[in-house]
């Protein structure tokens, strides 16, 4: 499990996920790894329905790693649902034969909901996409925590 040495910008996309209970957020950053995008929720069906469709979404983007956003408690403890999370994103990592890198998600969902209302969207397509910016918030905050690209220097 990788934490604290992210790639340089530039070594692929990464793939963002807000893992729920009913529901995955998910998110891709640019093939440069500077920007996130919302892609799309998954329903959450079954283990293997669940793994199946990340995997082809994470290759149709030709995902290099993958970040999961990891539910902790505000004291920092892990969520309950730590574990199964950590071993979705395992297990779809090794499929792909990508990274795994964890991210503190406390409040994305917050603030995503906090931005939905601002942008005045109505309540009923706001639970249709809160997890897909969740997802993107959770993943630019990790692209902006990497060091720039050295070109820029």
């Amino acid at each position: 499990m990788t934490t604290n040495h992210p790639p340089e910008p530039g070594e692929g996309r990464v793939l963002g996920l807000d893992v729920g209970r009913k529901r995955i957020g998910l998110a891709v950053s640019d093939p440069l790894g500077l920007t996130a995008q919302g892609l799309k929720v998954l329903e959450r069906r079954n283990w293997d329905q669940d793994l199946a469709s990340l995997v082809e979404i994470g290759r149709a983007y030709q995902v290099q790693e993958v970040l999961v956003g990891l539910p902790r408690h505000m004291n920092g403890r892990l969520g309950e649902q730590a574990e199964e999370i950590l071993k979705l994103a395992q297990t779809l990592a090794k499929a792909l034969g990508a990274k795994v890198v964890t991210w503190d998600e406390r409040l994305s969902t917050v603030e995503a909901e906090r931005l939905l209302i601002h942008a005045d969207m109505s309540r009923r397509r706001r639970r249709q996409v809160v997890d897909q910016v969740a997802a993107a918030l959770i993943l630019q905050a990790y692209l902006d925590s990497r060091p720039q690209n050295s070109q820029d220097a």
